[in-house]
């Protein structure tokens, strides 16, 4: 297996750069706190008004759960043999617990590179996009992707709405496959925060976006402080030029590597939905950010989507890893950022 040479400290090293980039996203991301702090009020009681629970956290996994126990419970093996759950696998996926709601996959024998259009294409990853890793009973599973946001106390990821991280549920930033240890480490997450009518058909499609609070590193450190963040934008129209990265699973794509992919978006077709096309986006890519303005220095950009809405973020056929959807970023998505912020 391949074996991770990244040491901790060549990450303590970049992060100056990190805090530098945190001090000029902080008067962006200003902005983008205002708005949603002035919405937060209407958008929570409607939701609420709906379900009570709206904009309640989902239960921590429980107290003891820290950084520390996130990284001895995944541990190179634990990743390694973590199975993919329910339809976020190929189209005839083997019996066993699932997940409901999860991305569709191409079926098995799809060559993405055999059809026109662009590809996406394996990289090292970013620090700011990982892996979410979770045990739902039996099941365990690297089935989605999420980012870093840009938050006040530098402890927020973003995700699919359908992606539940379930218990003892870690994030694992620019994920090495086979690594003796991973460069960014292993976090916690807390609570979640979504919208309970969130779904992957009708109305809820709308509504497949998530946010994630993590555990201070062992070290003390916040999640932001090592890898750096994204900054949370509303979505400024249908057509963007954007970088797309995510990590489809292993069952979908072998290599089990990151992919990355800079295409255009345009709306989904009577929906308020973005699509873009490019393959290679396969099961276990839900939730993976689009980012405009990608600075290839920092490994950041603006976030205005992520791969989810309609069945889980794209069609279902052949063409499910070539066509990926997003929910339109508005004042649903502020709101909901601003309470998950909070914390």
């Amino acid at each position: 297996m391949k074996r991770d040479t990244t040491e901790r400290g060549a990450t303590r090293r970049a992060r100056p750069h990190r805090k530098r980039w945190m001090k000029a996203a902080s008067a962006v991301a200003g902005v983008t706190v205002c708005l949603a702090t002035a919405s937060v009020g209407h958008a929570v009681n409607e939701a609420r008004h709906a379900a009570p629970s709206a904009g309640d956290p989902t239960p921590a996994a429980g107290d003891a759960w820290t950084s520390r126990d996130a990284a001895a419970y995944w541990t190179p093996d634990r990743m390694a043999g973590a199975a993919p759950a329910g339809s976020d696998t190929p189209a005839e996926p083997a019996a066993g617990p699932s997940t409901p709601s999860t991305r569709s996959a191409a079926p098995k024998g799809t060559a993405a590179a055999a059809r026109a259009g662009r590809t996406a294409r394996h990289f090292d990853g970013i620090p700011s996009v990982g892996v979410l890793f979770s045990v739902d009973g039996d099941a365990e599973a690297h089935h989605c992707t999420a980012s870093v946001v840009h938050s006040p106390h530098g402890n927020l990821i973003l995700t699919a709405g359908h992606c539940n991280p379930g218990t003892r549920a870690a994030f694992v930033p620019q994920y090495r496959s086979g690594a003796s240890s991973q460069p960014y480490g292993v976090w916690a997450i807390e609570r979640t925060f979504a919208y309970p009518g969130r779904g992957t058909s009708g109305a809820g499609a709308d509504l497949d976006f998530a946010f994630a609070t993590v555990a201070s590193g062992e070290d003390g450190d916040t999640l932001e402080e090592v890898t750096g963040g994204n900054t949370l934008s509303p979505t400024p129209g249908y057509t963007n030029d954007v970088t797309v990265i995510g990590y489809p699973n292993v069952r979908n794509d072998p290599e089990d590597r990151a992919v990355r992919c800079a295409t255009h978006t345009g709306r989904l077709s009577g929906t308020h939905e973005l699509r873009m096309e490019c393959g290679g986006f396969y099961g276990g890519t839900s939730g993976s950010p689009w980012l405009s303005d990608f600075d290839e220095d920092s490994g950041t950009g603006r976030v205005i989507g992520v791969i989810g809405g309609i069945n889980g973020g794209g069609p279902k056929g052949p063409d499910a890893d070539r066509i990926s959807y997003s929910p339109y970023f508005g004042t649903k998505i502020l709101s909901l950022y601003a309470r998950a912020a909070e914390k």
